[in-house]
């Protein structure tokens, strides 16, 4: 199996910081820190679930920090 091979099936996979990435179907174990995300197929149909779903990058903990930031200032003016 070859990560080009039109053929080749693949999970989409996410961690904890909602970072998402593809794998290998064939593969018996995720590697760890990652879980299925719910969507198998070619790697075509895995990487368009990923653009449609990922809209942003940030990871998790850097999302949360800078809501807490913007909810401190937003207290700091009040």
């Amino acid at each position: 199996m070859s990560w080009d091979d039109a053929n080749a099936s693949f999970k989409v996979v996410i961690n904890h910081e909602e970072q998402y990435s593809i794998w290998p179907s064939y593969k018996s174990s995720l590697p760890g820190g990652w879980r299925e995300a719910g969507k198998e197929g070619n790697k075509e149909e895995c990487l368009a679930y990923i653009d449609a779903h990922w809209t942003d990058m940030r990871p998790l903990s850097l999302r949360k920090a800078m809501e807490g930031q913007v909810t401190a200032q937003g207290n700091l003016s009040s």
